[in-house]
């Protein structure tokens, strides 16, 4: 079946909530290479939280196989560069090149629906495997650093000092 990408609607947050907690939050019995259960608890995110992101600015692109949402993305536009978020597979899908994919089509939607010249994102600096698939991907360390969003509502951290590393990426540059 061929896997079509779409831009999602309110009516997808729950579903998209769902598969974005699968992959960053499993059991850890379940854990496939992009979770983080041992570093944060709790969910990555709620339906409300995903209904949220849905504004002009923003969108979320779902990747479906029929009917089921396989893969997300989160694209807000921004002045200097957009941001690009809660990139989520399916944790059985995963290693099939989906979030390449999604990625991709983040990028690409950025460019021609919020003007975007460059991209930006956060990730757990703990999570060195994700940030080099970012970094193979054109995606370069600021060397800015946060600390995790405690009152974003996306899960309590288990270790101690928790942070954010920002990347960004320039096409063309």
């Amino acid at each position: 079946m061929e896997a079509i990408v779409r831009v999602a609607s309110a009516a997808d947050a729950a579903e998209i909530a769902a598969l974005v907690n699968r992959p960053y939050r499993p059991a850890p019995e379940l854990g496939g290479w992009t979770h983080e259960s041992g570093l944060v608890s709790g969910a990555r995110t709620s339906e409300a939280m995903v209904r949220s992101l849905f504004g002009p600015d923003s969108d979320v692109l779902v990747l479906c196989r029929g009917a089921e949402i396989v893969a997300c993305v989160h694209v807000q536009g921004g002045e200097s560069a957009a941001y690009i978020g809660m990139l989520a597979t399916e944790p059985a899908a995963q290693a099939a090149g989906l979030g390449k994919r999604m990625l991709a089509c983040a990028e690409q939607h950025a460019v021609a629906h919020h003007g975007a010249t460059a991209f930006r994102m956060s990730v757990l600096s703990a999570r060195t495997e994700l940030l080099a698939f970012y970094e193979r991907r054109g995606y370069e360390r600021t060397g800015v650093r946060e600390a995790f969003p405690l009152a974003a509502g996306a899960g309590q951290p288990c270790v101690a000092g928790l942070e954010l590393d920002i990347l960004i990426k320039t096409p063309g540059v």
